[in-house]
């Protein structure tokens, strides 16, 4: 067997843009090729960790007695097994010299009509340049909405009245909106609590009601300059215009960002800093941009390309700014509305002509554009209408878009670091010449990242059937290794799937070509250890498909493909149906899982021509195919060797893996979330089957978490024939702030399951660990030396940090257990929010990093323990099952008015939530009975 590597995907938040359109790199850093990027930032300079953090430390003992939990319990104490390594951390240590900071509530008069978020930022900042205001502009910051932070006491009553005009305009319009601001004082916050929090006293301090305050007044302190001279998209992030961008799409550039967040660290008040990349549309005119992704795209209706982006017009007079609703397929002169001011039925183009006396020069070929409400349609010419700067682009990504997004925004960690110290400090507005609004709250920033104390865990080894691999960086070869339980395979098929691309089309199913491929696998399959039947599988290949043009959505090939299927008989004894792609688009291959997974309950398994037909690297492409396919059939890889496991394996225990995927920003309003619960079935946790549930999107928790709970419950005693003493549930997808809600909505339905699942024994009762996995926080490692780094200047896989940087209530540590293979590694952040086990950091953080090298389709240890990982994977697989609506936008196209009665906001609501009830309900008959009960106790989902 060869080298496989498996899918180590990363996990962070999706790229986005556009279409295919590659610029060339502008500016220094994004040119520099990552070969001649230094290695190790900063090697002269000693990585000396602060000795506020080496002091000896009696605050873990006072806050264990203060909370030994299970619920939020405390540290147990700091880890210290692994090699001891000192690291720079992207934290930069913050004093605040100001003992009182001033809090104030804005009210703007009257509530902006639309865009009211935007609205009553550009308010606020026209407030500012009013003379009563002048003396104070250096004094405080805002939220761009209800509250105001002032470093000293501000005059009462402040109030004045603004009259709009948007930003660009040198005055405002005759008729401009005028708004009444008004500044109210709502109490004074002193700064001393935080202090008390960070030396440990949280007897007399109460994080929610004396800390958050502050923390977030800080944060709009910390974040006031950016917030001016950059973009804000996403929460604490910023986005600058300047020599840092590179096009990846038409009329689409990734700029480089700053995030910033002032965090209570562990005995440290701190500001994680941390370089970010997006995607954005280019300002200037909207006909040129839909003009470059139609020809970029042969036409197609840029529907998601333009999607909620603000644009502007100028034709009345002044400046406008609006967003686009949808892009209609109707151009200007094919358009028409019903019109009482102007005699009746008009088009779009007549109606400019005869209302504004503009001559539209594209009225034949471009779409137009809603910028209207639900109900309400205002349809304005493309060409009437320009990008305003920084728009993020909320569509998806194409495959070349993505790989280009990816080469500007994975730097070699030594880049990274010196991007934020050097770049990041001073975009921010935190270097040392410090603002006038630091100065005036009395912050400092350091101008170093903080060095932290770190370990460098000792990695497990894993054994095989045959043949002893070695582990080494994280991962391992396997040449001429056997899996110790090899599945069987015996009656499997073989689909071929026609989708017209004429080099990758086979003469039929006796074809040389595709016999020999097939040959090919089965003999990967059986040197592996798996069980092939002596008889050759069945080969059945679909009709011709119809092409994209004449079956949008591609329904009917959908359908040829299910009859095909049919054709194979029974799939209750079919072993598994082996697909072969020409090509993988965005309906075909999330239609055959559907059918596979709802439908026929059969696992499938999808090959890519183009990559199993290529002779170099097959060998290594098919013993990929053949770790997921084993695991599928219910086999074991490899195993963790020795006494690693002893910890899990000394009594029954279930590991647990909970996710919940959402909608994102391109799916049709109302499309349901999926939530999933994988949980092993094996003393060896190997084998994850799962369990899925649609809820909706609005809903908070997970609503039939009990359920399938009790269904993993059920599942483990058919496999071990005993219900687990123990179990421990890996959480992913919480943000910090929902912790709490956790214990307070799932913890509950845990326990509903415990008592429902033996109806003889009520009082049963595993004990409980819970653990929430983040990955979508900032926290950045950077090695002192070569000595700490990998090849790519990386930390070393097995990395873990709990001092410093980490909470200083919470049981928590940031664990990095594989090799960065691009970019920047990113650790998982794992936080022990219920406990009954009393776990110590030793066995929690060496546990986890133990499990990670369990991952079944690689032969690597991977960065989100298997649990998590695998409920985050079966939630993306069933996301095909309801695809239609998760990878489309807009409505329709047609509306009876442009210039319509304005509906109330009640009845706008109404209508809005019936339209997201129907495809709520839409989906749900799409998805039908959900997973097929032949594959409930199978890993389908690899």
């Amino acid at each position: 067997m060869s080298q496989p590597r498996g899918r180590g995907r990363g996990r962070g938040g999706p790229v986005r843009a556009g279409s295919p359109h590659r610029g060339t790199p502008r500016g220094g850093a994004p040119g520099v090729p990552q070969s001649q990027a230094p290695l190790i930032y900063n090697p002269g300079e000693p990585a000396r960790i602060d000795p506020t953090v080496t002091a000896p430390d009696d605050l873990i003992v006072r806050l264990r007695k203060a909370n030994p939990g299970p619920e939020r319990p405390a540290r147990p104490g700091y880890g210290t097994l692994g090699r001891v390594v000192a690291l720079r951390a992207n934290f930069f240590r913050v004093e605040c010299k100001l003992d009182t900071i001033y809090e104030y509530i804005v009210k703007i008069i009257p509530e902006p009509k639309s865009q009211k978020a935007r609205v009553k930022r550009r308010v606020l900042a026209l407030f500012e340049k009013q003379q009563v205001m002048r003396p104070y502009t250096d004094a405080i910051a805002h939220d761009g909405a209800q509250r105001l932070v002032a470093a000293k006491p501000l005059p009462e009553p402040l109030r004045d009245t603004v009259m709009f005009y948007e930003e660009g305009d040198p005055k405002p319009p005759r008729d401009a909106d005028t708004y009444t601001v008004e500044v109210i004082f709502s109490k004074e916050l002193s700064t001393e609590p935080i202090r008390l929090y960070l030396s440990g006293d949280v007897a007399n301090v109460d994080r929610i009601d004396d800390v958050d305050p502050l923390i977030n007044a800080l944060n709009l302190v910390i974040q006031r300059q950016a917030s001016q001279s950059g973009f804000r998209f996403g929460k604490n992030r910023y986005f600058f215009n300047d020599e840092e961008k590179l096009r990846i799409g038409p009329r689409i550039w990734a700029l480089m960002g700053f995030y910033s967040s002032v965090r209570p660290g562990n005995k440290l008040l701190l500001v994680n800093i941390n370089r970010c990349m997006s995607a954005f549309h280019e300002p200037g005119k909207l006909s040129d941009a839909i003009r470059a992704f139609s020809a970029a795209s042969y036409d197609a209706i840029p529907r998601e390309f333009m999607r909620k982006v603000k644009v502007s017009t100028r034709y009345l007079g002044y400046k406008r700014i609006m967003t686009i609703q949808r892009v209609v397929t109707n151009s200007a002169s094919k358009q028409t509305f019903q019109c009482a001011e102007l005699g009746g039925v008009i088009s779009v183009k007549d109606y400019y002509v005869k209302k504004y006396n503009i001559r539209l020069q594209y009225a034949d070929d471009l779409p137009l554009v809603d910028v209207g409400q639900p109900g309400k349609p205002s349809y304005i010419p493309a060409e009437l209408c320009a990008i305003e700067h920084g728009e993020p682009h909320l569509g998806k990504l194409g495959p070349k878009e993505t790989s280009d997004m990816l080469k500007v925004a994975s730097r070699r960690p030594a880049e990274s670091a010196k991007t934020i110290v050097e770049t990041g400090l001073q975009r921010l507005g935190l270097s040392q010449s410090t603002t006038p609004v630091l100065n005036a709250f009395g912050i400092q920033v350091a101008n170093q990242m903080i060095v932290v104390p770190g370990r460098e865990l000792p990695a497990p080894s894993v054994t095989y059937g045959k043949g002893q691999p070695r582990v080494a960086n994280g991962s391992w070869n396997i040449l001429d290794v056997r899996f110790h339980q090899g599945g069987r395979m015996t009656n499997w098929k073989v689909l071929v799937v026609r989708d017209g691309v004429e080099a990758l089309t086979f003469k039929g199913p006796t074809d040389e070509r595709l016999i020999g491929f097939i040959k090919a696998f089965a003999n990967k399959c059986k040197n592996s250890g798996m069980g092939v039947g002596n008889e050759p599988p069945a080969i059945l290949p679909t009709a011709v498909l119809p092409h994209v043009k004449d079956d949008p959505g591609r329904r009917r090939a959908i359908e040829s493909i299910s009859q095909t299927i049919e054709r194979f008989g029974d799939a209750k004894g079919i072993s598994f149906i082996l697909v072969l792609l020409q090509k993988k688009d965005d309906y075909i291959y999330p239609g055959i899982k559907r059918l596979c997974a709802v439908k026929f309950g059969v696992r499938s398994q999808c090959l890519l021509l183009e990559k199993a037909l290529f002779e170099r690297g097959q060998d290594q492409y098919l013993s990929n195919v053949a770790l997921k396919v084993n695991t599928k059939l219910g086999g074991i890889n490899h195993r963790i060797a020795g006494d690693a496991l002893n910890w899990l394996q000394k009594e029954p225990t279930i590991l647990v893996g909970i996710d919940v995927t959402h909608p994102g920003p391109s799916s049709v309003p109302g499309t349901p979330s999926i939530a999933g619960v994988v949980a092993s079935v094996d003393k060896d946790f190997v084998q994850f089957p799962a369990s899925l549930r649609l809820q909706k999107s609005k809903q908070e928790g997970i609503a039939e978490l009990a359920d399938m709970v009790i269904e993993r419950l059920q599942a483990f005693r058919r496999r071990s024939n005993v219900l687990p003493k123990r179990m421990i549930i890996f959480r992913d997808g919480v943000s910090e702030g929902q912790y709490d809600k956790v214990l307070k909505e799932e913890l509950p339905q845990i326990f509903e399951a415990f008592k429902r699942i033996d109806p003889k024994n009520p009082r049963y009762h595993p004990t409980l660990s819970i653990f929430i996995c983040g990955k979508r926080h900032n926290a950045r490692f950077f090695p002192p030396n070569s000595e700490f780094a990998d090849r790519n200047g990386n930390t070393l896989p097995g990395t873990v940090v709990d001092k410093s940087v980490t909470s200083m209530l919470d049981f928590d540590f940031y664990l990095q257990a594989h090799a960065g293979l691009q970019g920047t590694v990113k650790p998982t952040h794992y936080v022990v929010i219920y406990d009954e086990s009393s776990l110590t950091a030793d066995l929690a953080q060496q546990g986890v990093h133990t499990v990670s090298y369990l991952y079944a389709r690689a032969t690597k240890a991977v960065s989100l323990v298997p649990p998590a990982y695998y409920a985050d994977i079966v939630c993306e697989q069933a996301r095909y099952w309801i695809h239609g609506f998760l990878n489309q936008g807009g409505g329709s196209d047609t509306a009876s008015s442009a210039e319509g009665v304005e509906s109330t906001s009640t009845a706008m609501r109404k209508a809005r939530d019936a339209a997201e009830q129907r495809v709520y309900d839409a989906a749900q008959r799409m998805w039908g009975s959900g997973l097929h009960p032949n594959l409930q106790d199978v890993m389908f989902y690899l």
